[in-house]
């Protein structure tokens, strides 16, 4: 058994794609209208066969409730790995991507926070 799908919900799902898309290299695997939502899955360029992200909407009250109380306590809502922490900081950062604790060694990993504008604070990790 793997994982293929996660999923992070979202205020907007078109800010949302954009964001993940456009500032952090994301791709579209799928785009599908689902009434007046979208089934969005976006994969690593790396890994087009990997787990894909689905940008899920928060229509649900328990799904802002959620959402809105993990941001309030600084909680991320998901974690990337990259290669190379400070390249990346620098780079989502010369890209408008607002950090709320810049990379921090923490044991063996060093870690960063930042806000995707969508109601979700990311966590980035290198290891």
């Amino acid at each position: 058994m793997k994982i293929i799908v996660t999923s992070l919900f979202v205020q907007d799902q078109e800010k949302a794609f954009k964001f993940y898309t456009e500032k952090l290299g994301f791709e579209k695997k799928h785009d599908v209208p689902v009434g007046e939502f979208r089934w969005i899955a976006l994969v690593s360029p790396e890994d087009q066969y990997g787990t894909e992200l689905i940008l899920e909407p928060n229509n649900h009250p328990a799904a802002q409730e959620y959402q809105k109380k993990i941001y309030a306590d600084g909680i991320p809502a998901t974690m990337f790995g990259v290669e190379d922490i400070h390249k990346e900081y620098e780079r989502l950062s010369e890209n408008g991507v607002r950090f709320t604790m810049e990379p921090k060694k923490m044991g063996e990993d060093t870690i960063a926070v930042f806000d995707d504008s969508c109601g979700n604070l990311i966590q980035i990790i290198q290891q």
